[in-house]
């Protein structure tokens, strides 16, 4: 039995936080939660294991508004995160957790943004800053953010962001923050994998006696069922996927490639099989790649094949599959890869394809994981004659967005009023500065266009497309 309570009440915080939470679902502590937050909200350092799913966002989300001076416009907590899109994602979760507190105020400082933007945002004031290492500390070197108001620092997927080569960023940032401040590292991987001596070295270095939260691995085998295929030759690795995409149906799913010009290629010889493909890599400009994770996001394309690299610090939910093409070339991105179905409880398929000349590396893996890894016969080629997944959803994109104040009820109202659609027939809406994207049920899209492109919203007429098939 646990001697941790898993009950919110059982907390310090505001009973404005503790109102909001269970108006928002959360109505007992994740494992992680129940661990870290006690400590966090003590004044401890906290060193953390802790997967994406297991909501870590929250534990540290909840941490730092407790300790927030609401009336000082100064920024009191700075997370770090590897990537743009994991950046998003937690400045929108800690919007929702301080709903219930008057005018918090939460950026995002993140390359691929323009600068001009941020310094405006920044000189207004903030009370919490959520950003990419490059693009904050080149805002701490124009003197653009002053942190000698902060009071906590979070490095969220740090393993991640010392795996993308950012330890010197980080510790420079470090050195720019006041030494009464709390740090909190959180980290999939703890002191195993390549990131290690870099969080050891913070760890020593940087933080004062942290408590150390070791929550057990998030996916085992009751939740991820993992398969090891044989495949005969290089060239018979495409129909091979093909055959677990149409064994499987997930979807969702994404295909893991080891670099870009194969992610293409898996990519156009999927889309022309007659599936819903598109290719993630780091060659994408960052509005390409906005509308491609909204377009997988929100049920309108069912298969993303990606890069490592492209896919870090993706927060996807309801994964029902991963495929890895090859086998990884290190032994811990298989594990981040197949981590990234079967996630918070629900379960999930990873499939590793294998030739003869890669068993050497499958012979590694099963050394590193502390099992027996066998490969099994794809199945048969009468899968080939089924149909692909169809997606459910499609996608329709306005020419407005937040600088003309649109938000996400004001799209369901111009979709649901007199004559138009049933609410339970829209999916997702993504608002963004200058445009905003809503998933409709394939059969009823030509009537939301219609909607869209004949009424009004706040008065006004916007133009509207679809960009999925």
């Amino acid at each position: 039995m646990s001697v941790f309570s898993s009950d919110f009440a059982a907390l310090p915080l505001a009973p404005e936080l503790l109102a909001n939470l269970d108006s928002l679902g959360y109505h007992a502590m994740t494992p992680i939660q129940a661990q870290s937050l006690p400590p966090m909200l003590a004044g401890r350092d906290v060193m953390a294991q802790a997967k994406t799913g297991s909501g870590k966002t929250a534990a540290f989300g909840l941490g730092l508004l407790s300790r927030l001076r609401v009336e000082s416009f100064r920024v009191q907590g700075l997370v770090l995160c590897p990537t743009r899109e994991l950046a998003d994602q937690v400045a929108d979760e800690i919007r929702r957790l301080a709903r219930s507190l008057p005018n918090v105020k939460v950026l995002t400082l993140c390359g691929g943004a323009p600068l001009g933007p941020q310094f405006a945002s920044l000189a207004h004031g903030a009370h919490i800053v959520v950003g990419t290492p490059g693009r904050v500390a080149e805002h701490l070197r124009k003197g653009s953010l002053e942190l000698d108001s902060l009071a906590t620092l979070v490095l969220d997927e740090a393993d991640r962001m010392l795996d993308m080569g950012f330890q010197a960023t980080m510790e420079a940032i470090i050195d720019e923050t006041p030494a009464s401040r709390q740090i909190w590292l959180f980290s999939a991987t703890g002191l195993q994998g390549s990131g290690a001596e870099g969080i050891r070295a913070i760890a020593e270095g940087l933080m004062r006696e942290p408590v150390t939260v070791a929550v057990g691995e998030a996916h085992d085998a009751t939740t991820i069922r993992q398969h090891f295929y044989r495949v005969a030759e290089e060239s018979a690795r495409g129909e091979a996927l093909r055959r677990l995409l149409l064994q499987f149906r997930p979807r969702s799913s994404v295909v893991f490639c080891n670099t870009k010009r194969e992610t293409d290629e898996v990519a156009d010889a999927l889309n022309e099989a007659g599936f819903s493909a598109l290719a993630l890599h780091g060659d994408l400009e960052q509005r390409d790649r906005d509308r491609l994770l909204v377009l997988f996001a929100n049920g309108s394309v069912s298969i993303l094949v990606a890069t490592d690299v492209a896919a870090r610090g993706l927060d996807i939910d309801a994964l029902d599959a991963v495929f890895n093409y090859r086998i990884a070339r290190e032994r811990e991105v298989h594990v981040h890869r197949i981590g990234r179905t079967g996630r918070a409880g629900g379960s999930g398929v990873a499939c590793t394809l294998v030739t003869e000349q890669e068993d050497y590396r499958l012979a590694r893996l099963a050394d590193f994981l502390g099992e027996t890894l066998e490969t099994e016969p794809l199945p048969s080629r009468a899968v080939l004659e089924r149909s692909p997944v169809t997606p459910a959803m499609t996608t329709l994109q306005l020419g407005g967005g937040k600088k003309q104040k649109l938000r996400p009820g004001d799209i369901l109202g111009a979709l649901t009023g007199e004559g138009g659609i049933a609410g339970d027939r829209v999916g997702k809406i993504k608002v963004l500065a200058n445009s905003a994207y809503v998933a409709v049920e394939r059969d009823v899209a030509r009537a939301a266009l219609d909607r869209l492109c004949n009424g009004t919203l706040k008065g006004r007429s916007f133009r509207a497309r679809r960009i999925s098939r």
